[in-house]
């Protein structure tokens, strides 16, 4: 029998029309009501989220299959669009926009004159250049949170940073050949140049620059990581410590709270998913000490500087409720509630909570960052918190697998709040659908 829920997956709209073949990814817009969708008929599509129709279909750039695709974050006066084929290349787009203001863009539309299908004829998406240097499909790209670089993965069991030095002009600043496999997924740090990337080698890769020249900081694998291909890697929004139950200071124990003093310092938290039916989440141990200065004397050095090794162990894993391939992986940077989707075609939504306190007041294990730290690695029980499965959708596809889902602030008329927001999930059938989450312990 299958556990009841506190909250509800229900279905708001399908994007029309739909794509008439198989879709992979759906990105939404960092700052306006759109979202676009990599297809297999070698497009993107760009679809409303205030009307829940096309408005753009973006086509000529690839020769094959589009796989990903990424908006550039902080564009002034027009969208970028990056996208990644399986015909290797990355193509990069540029579209001029009126206003990149929510409210100005929603109130522009209503009164723009568009086709019967809610196309505006007066703009398109134009191909502004293409990158080549990838010898076989490109599976995921993303841009940092500056923009300043663009991080492409591939099939070639490689990862490629850009960096754009001006527009349509792009420089390669480091081919990274650390995977033993298919790279499936690339992610950037909210806060800093780190980058994650995940592998059909089973293993989670973060990388930074030292010393002019991009290296590996990390490596998630063997035992302390999953058993399987990781298909997917989410950093956790910037500054979510202070936000949701965490922010609730008063009342808390000196426990609870030195678990979130822990959160600050250690920063956002990494998501994963897999083949193993597993969502695990990796945090970064904090140093104890900061790097040492000679890192900073400007004299050119060819040694790496060992400060820049990090740690990042396994905090948590989620309620196994899978039973097949986990694709894709969303964390809300407004609420912190995990989304997840793959192979079995279900949606599950996750909240952490503090855990339940033991007879002796404790929530336990002993009390101290360092016990957390430690005992973590080993028995999540000595966690302070713990994530439980607030929904859980079956068949979203009906028959089909979901290749990708995503959280998107919610911008139709019918919206409940300034913050609401909605699941958006992208299937093998080729349809995009979006939910609402609601709460069915209220009337």
């Amino acid at each position: 029998m299958t556990e009841a829920r506190p909250s509800t997956l229900s279905p708001l709209a399908a994007l029309a029309p739909p794509s008439s073949s198989r879709t992979w990814q759906t990105a939404p817009h960092p700052s306006l009501p759109i979202v676009a969708t990599a297809c297999s008929d070698r497009s993107v599509r760009v679809y409303s989220l205030t009307s829940f129709n096309l408005l753009h279909s973006v086509t000529g750039g690839h020769k094959r299959s589009v796989r990903a695709v990424s908006w550039k974050p902080n564009t002034k006066g027009q969208s970028v669009l990056a996208t990644g084929s399986f015909d290797s290349s990355a193509g990069i787009w540029r579209r001029e926009e009126r206003s990149n203001n929510e409210d100005d863009f929603t109130n522009r539309r209503i009164g723009a004159a568009e086709d019967e299908d809610g196309r505006d004829e007066d703009d398109d998406y134009e191909f502004s250049c293409i990158l080549d240097g990838h010898e076989s499909e490109i599976k995921s790209l993303s841009w940092s949170p500056t923009g300043q670089y663009l991080a492409t993965c591939s099939r070639d069991k490689s990862v490629w940073i850009w960096e754009e030095l001006e527009d349509d002009n792009f420089e390669t600043v480091a081919v990274l050949q650390e995977h033993d496999g298919d790279v499936k997924c690339v992610a950037w740090h909210p806060e800093e140049d780190l980058l994650a990337s995940a592998s059909y080698d089973d293993s989670v890769r973060l990388y930074r620059e030292d010393a002019d020249d991009w290296v590996q900081v990390a490596c998630i694998a063997g035992k302390e990581g999953h058993e399987k291909t990781v298909w997917w890697v989410e950093f956790e929004g910037s500054g979510m410590s202070k936000k949701d139950f965490r922010a609730q200071r008063e009342g808390l124990s000196e426990e609870q709270q030195r678990y979130i003093e822990g959160l600050e310092r250690s920063g956002p938290r990494l998501a994963t998913c897999s083949d193993d039916c597993t969502v695990r989440l990796w945090r970064r141990k904090p140093r104890d000490q900061p790097e040492s200065a000679s890192s900073n004397t400007g004299i050119p050095s060819i040694i790496r500087s060992a400060a820049i090794d990090e740690d990042w162990y396994q905090e948590a894993i989620l309620p196994q409720v899978h039973e097949r391939a986990i694709y894709s992986v969303s964390w809300s940077r407004i609420s912190g509630l995990i989304v997840s989707a793959g192979s079995d075609g279900k949606i599950i939504v996750y909240k952490e909570q503090w855990r339940k306190q033991t007879p002796n007041g404790t929530t336990g294990g002993e009390s101290g960052e360092h016990m957390d730290v430690d005992a973590s690695r080993a028995d999540q029980s000595n966690s302070l918190t713990e994530w439980v499965v607030v929904a859980e959708l079956f068949s979203a596809h009906d028959v089909f697998e979901i290749n990708h889902v995503t959280w998107a602030k919610r911008a139709d008329k019918g919206k409940r709040r300034e913050d609401e927001e909605v699941v958006v999930s992208t299937g093998d059938e080729g349809e995009v659908k979006v939910w609402t989450l609601d709460d069915t312990t209220q009337a």
